[in-house]
């Protein structure tokens, strides 16, 4: 296993029990893109991807990413496929019953993230990959 899954696997680890604050793994500069789902958009540098990730968190109780499998795509990617947990604050519903199945995909370089896309659809990731 590479350098690059491991620290993607340390993310998760912290991921998977709703812990978001660290951003310890990411480059300065990251770009982080929402590929779908209900604010797409593209946000560069720590501050930003902070503010968009806890616009997303906040309408959430009990948050979670969940890794299924790790995929290393070539040296400086890794695909993690993914289950989101989690309730709406405000309709109520599981996440797992919406989309529940998504994808993220890290590029790294010297160790960092340097960006981040989210997808919700897992299916509309693997098609946008070719994969």
């Amino acid at each position: 296993m590479s350098a690059n899954v491991d620290l993607v696997k340390s993310i998760y680890a912290k991921w998977e029990k709703g812990d978001f604050s660290s951003n310890d793994w990411a480059d300065p500069e990251i770009e982080l893109v929402e590929a779908d789902g209900p604010s797409p958009g593209t946000v560069k540098g720590l501050q930003e991807m902070a503010t968009m990730w806890g616009k997303v968190l906040s309408a959430y109780e009990d948050f979670r990413a969940i890794a299924d499998e790790y995929r290393e795509l070539d040296d400086e990617r890794v695909l993690v496929l993914i289950r989101n947990m989690g309730r709406g604050k405000a309709s109520g519903l599981e996440v797992a019953d919406m989309e529940p199945r998504s994808a993220n995909l890290f590029h790294l370089r010297d160790g960092k993230v340097t960006r981040l896309t989210a997808w919700w659809s897992r299916d509309r990731a693997l098609a946008d990959l070719g994969l």
